[in-house]
């Protein structure tokens, strides 16, 4: 998994501009994934890379679209010193897995990193560490597993 690095207070309209909120699906809204702020995202990013942010990820309007656009790009996790609590939600509802853990000055843009989320710990390959995590509660690592809250629900049926 390669890192992306993004600051504070990365909001919705960063992730995904308005202007491309026209579909609910999550290719077609990951190819403008940081349209505005990261052009080059949307075309290098790979499946499996990571983003690590700062504080008050996901900041803004209430848009499901965003953490959608970031599992359409591929994103398996983001890790975030803190994030807003709509996006935490609705990540965690459409399977995106989120980890808050303050290693932003502690990894560089294209660290190679491997999460191991129920044990709650975060190597750097690139710099041969280990980050400690509060791992997600049980029930919400159902959730992520099911690939979401529906998914999760037609399974208990």
């Amino acid at each position: 998994m390669r890192i992306w690095k993004f600051g504070d207070n990365v909001d919705t309209d960063q992730i995904i501009p308005a202007e491309y909120l026209t579909t609910g699906d999550a290719k077609k809204l990951a190819a403008h994934a940081f349209a505005k702020v990261r052009p080059d995202f949307a075309q290098e990013v790979k499946n499996g890379d990571v983003i690590v942010a700062g504080e008050n990820f996901g900041c803004g309007s209430s848009r499901e679209h965003a953490p959608r656009a970031l599992l359409g790009a591929g994103i398996q996790c983001v890790i975030a010193k803190s994030f807003a609590r709509i996006f935490f939600r609705n990540a965690i509802n459409i399977g995106l897995p989120l980890i808050e853990a303050n290693i932003y000055d502690r990894v560089d843009e294209e660290d190679e990193i491997e999460i191991q989320f129920s044990d709650g710990i975060i190597k750097n390959r690139s710099k041969h560490e280990e980050y400690q995590f509060e791992p997600l509660p049980e029930f919400m690592q159902r959730l992520l597993e099911s690939g979401g809250l529906i998914n999760y629900i037609k399974k208990m049926r």
